[in-house]
Formats: structure tokens, sequence, C-alpha cells
């Protein structure tokens, strides 16, 4: 009987020991960079920079306005993800309309869209209408990409309740914030708070384990904070003996970021 059960455990110890080593980050100080959609003006040049720094990251989905008149997941778009989806990047969702959590409401969720045909008027969702949102985005990559993003989401503006995390939790999806020092600034305006002095705050306050948030484009800032911040940034976490990872090889959301969708 011993015997049975040491062979049985010896099994379990060999199919977990592959997904234990596909966890382990590739140094003692990881840090996990993420990238939510935005205008997508700078996102070839994110491309560009990842690819030379062989930097994997997360890629939060949402289907937002362009600069080029489109939205961030239409056909236009689709070789983009294909390939960030070739070079082994992961991703999630941001929901499909942008939905911003403003209030729980009696009858579900109040959020305010940014886009699609009811952008800028708050709308009631209950628990399977934010799931649908959940979902929209994950069914668009899958049909873009071949391949299925991970049962992450972040709320857009990270803004979420309990009874958002609960519905959300509820279909299978699990929610991913960022670290305070992680907050790398790209979305605030570039006269109060120039490129040189993000850069600086950044390398000075991150640590081994934040999850790093940028965009790939903001509307509102005039200087774009990507590529000149993202290169230099992460040429100097790794000077420091930093190394990147994506959510998939972090301690807490590894499973749910590694389960398709």
């Amino acid at each position: 009987m011993r015997r049975v059960a040491d062979r049985l455990l010896q099994a379990l110890a060999a199919a977990l020991l592959p997904l234990a080593v596909a966890a382990a980050p590739a140094c003692d100080k990881p840090v996990y960079l993420t990238f939510d959609t935005g205008h997508m003006g700078v996102a070839p040049l994110v491309a560009e920079v990842l690819q030379r720094q062989q930097v994997k990251a997360t890629f939060f989905l949402a289907n937002e306005r362009t600069l080029d008149g489109g939205s961030s997941l239409d056909d236009a778009w689709a070789p983009w993800w294909k390939a960030r989806a070739a070079e082994g990047h992961a991703f999630g969702s941001h929901t499909w309309d942008h939905d911003v959590w403003l209030a729980d409401a009696p009858a579900g969720l109040r959020v305010r869209p940014t886009m699609g045909p009811q952008a800028g008027q708050p709308r009631v969702l209950d628990a399977a209408a934010y799931c649908a949102e959940l979902d929209r985005p994950a069914r668009r990559f899958e049909a873009m990409t071949g391949q299925r993003m991970g049962a992450i989401f972040r709320a857009p503006g990270g803004k979420t309740s309990r009874a958002l995390l609960a519905a959300a939790q509820g279909c299978g999806w699990t929610h991913v914030g960022w670290a305070p020092a992680g907050f790398l600034g790209d979305e605030l305006p570039s006269d109060r708070f120039p490129n040189d002095r993000l850069l600086e705050r950044a390398l000075r306050d991150i640590r081994p384990g934040d999850i790093l948030l940028a965009h790939l484009g903001i509307w509102s800032r005039r200087d774009p904070w990507a590529p000149a911040v993202l290169e230099p940034l992460i040429s100097g976490l790794k000077a420091r003996g930093f190394c990147f990872a994506t959510l998939r090889d972090h301690p807490q959301f590894a499973a749910t970021a590694a389960t398709p969708r």
C-alpha cells in the first residue's frame, strides 16, 4: 500500500514540476510590466523596445478609440496583437467598452463606458452583463491570434468594489491591480510630471515583486511616456539586478493568468 502511495506522490511531483519551473522567475528580483490599451499611438514603439530588450509583458485589452480613427481591437490592429501573442507575452481583459466603475446599485454595477454606443453615459450592468463585458475581449483576442488570454482582468482605472470583484470571480475572472511604485505615471500631465521626473521616481521606488502599469497611448499626455521612459526604465532596472516576467510567473496570479478563457 505504501509503495502505491509513493508512486502516486512521485507521479504528482513529476506532473507539478514543469508548472513550478514555468512559474519560477528568471532572478530573485522580478517585476511584472503590464500595459493597458489606449489610443495605440505608441504601440509599435513599445513592441520594438520589448523585442530589443527581450522583455515579456502582460497586456490588458479593451476596444478603445485609436489615433487612426479605428479601435484597438479592430482588424487593422489584429496583426499587431497576433505578433505579440507569438512572442510569448501574456494577456487579460480590460472590459470591452472600458467600463469605469462608479458605484454599486441595487440592480448591479453602475459604470461609465468610455467606448461604444453608450460612451460617457452611466449605465447599470448586472453580474451577467459585466461578465459579458469581460468575455468580449477574450473572444476577440482568440479570433485575432488563435490563442486564448488568461483568466485575469484589470478594471478600467483600477476602480472596483466588493460586488464587482464578486461578479467577476463568479464567472472565473481574477482582478489584477498594480503596486503604488508601479504606477509609472504615463497618464499624468506632462507639464507637471515630465518624463525625466517619472523615470527618476520609478528607478528610485520600484521594489522586487512590483506590478508596473503603463498604457499603449494616453490622449491627455502631450509628451509621450513611451518609448522615452520605457527603454531607460527597463535598462535601469536590469542594471539594478531586476528581471521582467509576465503575470503567468507571478506568485499570486500565475494559475489564473495561465488559465485559458
